[in-house]
Parts: structure tokens; C-alpha cells; sequence
């Protein structure tokens, strides 16, 4: 099959016309285009036949599709992966819309979770769909480490950080520990932590148990490896994922497709995945859009994501912003706010940093 990028490039100029008047009309109003409606639209005087045997052609590709025998035609994935591509014209953000993202933002919030929830809240006020917004993990250097056991395959890692946050996880340790092993760890521990974040942490705890293996017990550092790892298990992310407009998804004309909507409010009421959500930004900075089966992160095919990435003081990825609503988003519109609003949450977040 030609890829996206070829195909758009071997399509004429009447095909690519085709094309794009009947995604932005069925991203318009939902409903299938024929080709007499076409004809008044085209910028030059073809008949409704010759419409006609275009939009065939594009059928033939897997561009279009006729959800029924003699009805017009709507895109498919395939046909709304190559506009989006190839035809989207992306304008600048509406004065309005960035006047309600600055107001949004622009309060000062010390605290850095309810700002990014006035966020989600604002971007699904003004895309009328469902926002996401990955929080970042929090990094601040580590104060001391505790282990407490609780029962004989139960036992609590306790993380105090330099800024007063305190991380509490029950975890699984290695059998046959003691409290005497417990505390030896902890100490191993904190004789390395003192400045390191949590991360920064688990790679000094691997150089130095290959270094100093025959110093620690072999339960101790057990624990320890056990304790170090737990920060990072996709089971536990430290990530925050808020979700805001999920009513904006249940459209009047959403009414014949109930079983989509239910599957969506599934996913997004589990918030399985957390991790996917931010490598779905990570390959590149910018928007992404995925359309359909495209999106990793929802279990249904009939719903698309636009997603960014926002970065911290050091231009390292910390976290998301994204719009997911039917596949017939307005993404001339939604990509500038998406982007917009990523950029800015990213200049907010470095001037805490």
C-alpha cells in the first residue's frame, strides 16, 4: 500500500480538492457528502458525474467510504490520516481562545495540581471534548529513607523528600527479612541519597551494590534492590492523570453510538496506561494527532487524541496535555490550542523550577 505521504503527492489536484471537501464537511456536520453538494463547492465548474467518479476513485483507494448504497461518502481513518497530513490548514489561535488559556494560567496557583486541573478544566471548556493532562513525576532531592515492616510479605517504604514531601508505597520484599536487615538497608540508602532525587537514586544504588556487594548482606540488598526499583513499576507511576469534560463526549448526535461512549468512559474512569500517555508525545515535540485504532491509549477505535508534550527548566519531557473527543474533531482549531497551552504550562513549570 502507497504510504500517506506518496499517495497525496500522485493525487491530482481535483482528487486532493475532493478530498478535503468532504472531510471538512463531514467534520462540519457528521454527515455523509454527495456529490451534487460537492459541485457547489468545487473551485472549478465540474459535473456531478465527474464528482462522482472522483470520489470512486478515492472509495478505491481506502480514502472514502458510503455508509450506505446511495448515500455520499465519508473519510475513513486512512482518508483522515492523509488530510490531517497533507490538506489540514492549522491557523493561529483564535484571540479568544488564548484570552481564556492566559486567564486560566495567569492566577499564580502555587499549588501545581490544581493549576494543571484548572487547565484540563479550560480545555475542555473550549474544545468541547474530554482533556487529559499528565501531571510530572515529583523530583525534589531525597531527605531520608525508612522501611518498616508489616507483616511477614508486607513492608512500607518511606521516602521524605528535601522539601517536605513524603512517599509512602507497601510493597513485596524478599523473603526472610528482619528488622536488623531493614535498618541496614535504610541506612545503605541514605549514606547515598543525601541530594539525589529518586531517580538519580537508583543508578547510584546499582554502581554501588556491584561495588560493594560483599559489604551487604545478600537479604540487604535484596531490599534494597527491591525498594529502589519500586519507584519506577508501571504499576505504581508517581504520574497524575486528570481528566476533565467527559460529558462533552455525549453528543445529541453521539445517540446511536452509546457502546462507543460507554467503552470510552471505561478507560478514562480506570485511567489505565498512564505511562503510554506520555510516550505517545515523547517521539517528538510538537503536536501529535492520533486518529482511531492510532490512539494505544483507549481500548475503542472510534475516538481520536491531539496530544503535546510540556517540558521543565531543562527541556526534559515532564508531562501532557491532550484534547480526545470523535474522530470528526475540529483539528484546525484544537491543534493550536493544544500546542499553545503545553508551551505555556512549560514556561509556568520552569519558572517554578
Amino acid at each position: 500500500m502507497t504510504d500517506g505521504s506518496t499517495l497525496i503527492d500522485d493525487m491530482n489536484d481535483r482528487s486532493r480538492e475532493v478530498l478535503r471537501l468532504v472531510v471538512e464537511s463531514y467534520l462540519e456536520t457528521g454527515d455523509p457528502v454527495g456529490s451534487r453538494t460537492l459541485t457547489r463547492n468545487m473551485s472549478e465548474k465540474v459535473s456531478a458525474a465527474t464528482i462522482r467518479n472522483v470520489m470512486q476513485d478515492l472509495e478505491y483507494l481506502g480514502l472514502l467510504d458510503s455508509p450506505h448504497v446511495s448515500a455520499g461518502r465519508v473519510p475513513t481513518q486512512r482518508g483522515l490520516r492523509l488530510f490531517v497530513d497533507g490538506l489540514l490548514e492549522v491557523g493561529p489561535l483564535d484571540a479568544g481562545d488564548q484570552e481564556m488559556i492566559d486567564a486560566t494560567l495567569g492566577s499564580n496557583e502555587r499549588d501545581l495540581p490544581t493549576m494543571l486541573d484548572r487547565v484540563g478544566s479550560a480545555l475542555s471548556a473550549l474544545t468541547h471534548g474530554a482533556s487529559l493532562v499528565l501531571t510530572p513525576k515529583h523530583e525534589a532531592p531525597i531527605k531520608h529513607i525508612e522501611f518498616v515492616s508489616l507483616a511477614p510479605d508486607r513492608a512500607l517504604a518511606v521516602i521524605v523528600q528535601a522539601d517536605g514531601h513524603v512517599e509512602n508505597r507497601v510493597f513485596t520484599p524478599p523473603p526472610g527479612q528482619t528488622p536488623a536487615s531493614m535498618r541496614e538497608a535504610a541506612n545503605f540508602l541514605n549514606n547515598l541519597a543525601e541530594g539525589k532525587t529518586l531517580a538519580e537514586l537508583q543508578n547510584a544504588v546499582q554502581r554501588e551494590i556491584h561495588t560493594q556487594r560483599q559489604q551487604l548482606n545478600d537479604l540487604a540488598r535484596k531490599l534494597v534492590e527491591s525498594g529502589a526499583a519500586l519507584w519506577d513499576n508501571s504499576g505504581e507511576p508517581d504520574e497524575r492523570l486528570i481528566v476533565r469534560g467527559r460529558a462533552n463526549l455525549m453528543e445529541p448526535g453521539d445517540s446511536g453510538d452509546l457502546e462507543r461512549i460507554r467503552k470510552l468512559f471505561d478507560d478514562l474512569e480506570r485511567k489505565r496506561d498512564i505511562a503510554e500517555f506520555l510516550e505517545l508525545a515523547e517521539e517528538g515535540e510538537g503536536v501529535r494527532i492520533f486518529i482511531g485504532s492510532e490512539n494505544k491509549l483507549f481500548s475503542l477505535s472510534g475516538s481520536s487524541l491531539v496530544v503535546s508534550p510540556y517540558m521543565n527548566a531543562d527541556r526534559k519531557i515532564v508531562g501532557a496535555v491532550g484534547v480526545i473527543g470523535p474522530t470528526r474533531l475540529n483539528y484546525g482549531r484544537i491543534v493550536p490550542i493544544v500546542d499553545y497551552t503545553a508551551h505555556l504550562v512549560g514556561k509556568l513549570l520552569s519558572g517554578r523550577d
